[in-house]
Parts: structure tokens; C-alpha cells; sequence
């Protein structure tokens, strides 16, 4: 062979070796970039303070929340903590108390601003003590008014039945039931003033129980009494 086309031969073989060359390189960098591109992070704080990062979900981690990061660095997806069926009831149960607690919480708030709102000192307080037991005093009142009537009805019966020597037995029936209706109206009255005593009683103590709750309010000072009432 001539010199010449021995050696154009063989240029022609390094080339056709570096386009293969080049072709490899170009697809295995494309594969490279596809894989890098779809490979994720995933980072936590474990439950030690310490920051985790692996190519796949952390084990230490499995209770509290993971990160998923691309290959930018933004997250994809925050995947929640993984418990068995019996840690996930413990935890709803939890977090149930916590809302419970959160509700009764902003309900006694609620209850405080309402009382500060209605009783802003205690002049206002003392007066609505004593409007409440003014009513049950009237009522009591009436009452006793009713009791002095049925007194009076009494002794007139007692005068009829002395014309049987006081013996009911003796006594028509018209009077007996006069007297027996004379003493179940007595007996209701009775029983009825003890329920409005008992009534005064329980204001008292509302007004007593409201009465400590509001000193503290109102001990708070100004400031802390209108920041309430602006919450």
C-alpha cells in the first residue's frame, strides 16, 4: 500500500474513534445530569438537635418531619412522621387534651372580659349584689305577707272547731277540709321561703366567688385590663 493512503487510512480511523469517543461522553453526561436531577435530599432535625441529610428518608427521624429536597435545594414535599397505629391514637389523644385545653383557656378569657366589661370596679359590682337580693327580698316579702293571711284564716278555724271542743273528728267535713287546706298552704309557704334563703345564699356566694375573681382583674392595673379587653 502507498504511503499516502496508509496514512489517510489510518486518520480516518482516529477519527471515527473520537466520534465514538465524543458519543459515549455526551451520553453518559446526559444520563449523569438526568439522574442528578431527580435525586433527592432529605434533611431533619433529629430529636439530639442535630441536622441529618441522606439521599433517602432518615431513619432517626421517623418521628418528626422530613425535608425533601431537589438538586436545587428547594423542597418538594414535606413528608409527615411515620408512627405504628398505637403511637398515632396516643398522639390524637394528645392533641385533643391540648385543644380541650386551648378551648377552656379562651373560654375562661372569654368569661374575664365578658365580668370586666359588666363589673368594671367594685361600686358597679356591689350594686348588682344588692339589686339581686332586693328581689328575692320582695319576693320573701310576699311570702310572709301570705303566711300572716293564713295565720288569720287559723284562728278562725281554731274558733269554729272550739264549738267542737277542738276535736276534728267531731268537725263537718267542709271544715276539715278548710283546715287541712289552711295547713298545705302553710306548709308550701314555708318550704318556699326556705327555697328563696337558700337563694340569697347562692347569689351570695356568686357574687363572692365573682368578686375574688375580679380584685385579681382589676389588681392587674390599667394597662393589663385594657390590653384584655382589646384581646
Amino acid at each position: 500500500m502507498p504511503l499516502a493512503e496508509h496514512t489517510s487510512s489510518r486518520n480516518r480511523s482516529r477519527a471515527l474513534g473520537l466520534s465514538l469517543l465524543l458519543g459515549v461522553t455526551c451520553v453518559a453526561s446526559a444520563q449523569t445530569q438526568g439522574q442528578s436531577s431527580t435525586q433527592s435530599i432529605y434533611t431533619c432535625v433529629d430529636g439530639n438537635g442535630r441536622r441529618i441529610t441522606s439521599d433517602r428518608p432518615i431513619k432517626e427521624c421517623l418521628d418528626r418531619e422530613q425535608r425533601e429536597l431537589g438538586s436545587s435545594g428547594t423542597v418538594r414535599r414535606v413528608v409527615p412522621p411515620s408512627y405504628t397505629a398505637e403511637e398515632r391514637a396516643r398522639i390524637a389523644a394528645q392533641r385533643r387534651a391540648e385543644e380541650l385545653e386551648i378551648s377552656r383557656a379562651n373560654e375562661e378569657r372569654r368569661r374575664e372580659r365578658a365580668l370586666l366589661i359588666r363589673y368594671p370596679n367594685q361600686a358597679v359590682h356591689d350594686r348588682a349584689r344588692a339589686e339581686a337580693l332586693s328581689q328575692v327580698d320582695e319576693v320573701m316579702g310576699a311570702v310572709k305577707k301570705r303566711e300572716e293571711t293564713l295565720a288569720e284564716q287559723r284562728k278562725q278555724i281554731d274558733a269554729e272547731l272550739d264549738f267542737y271542743q277542738g276535736d276534728r273528728e267531731k268537725a263537718p267535713s267542709w271544715l276539715r277540709r278548710k283546715l287541712e287546706d289552711n295547713e298545705e298552704q302553710v306548709f308550701v309557704q314555708k318550704r318556699f321561703l326556705d327555697e328563696q334563703t337558700k337563694e340569697k345564699q347562692r347569689i351570695n356566694a356568686r357574687f363572692e366567688e365573682e368578686l375574688g375573681k375580679l380584685r385579681q382583674l382589676w389588681a392587674t392595673g390599667s394597662t393589663s385590663g385594657s390590653a384584655t379587653l382589646s384581646r
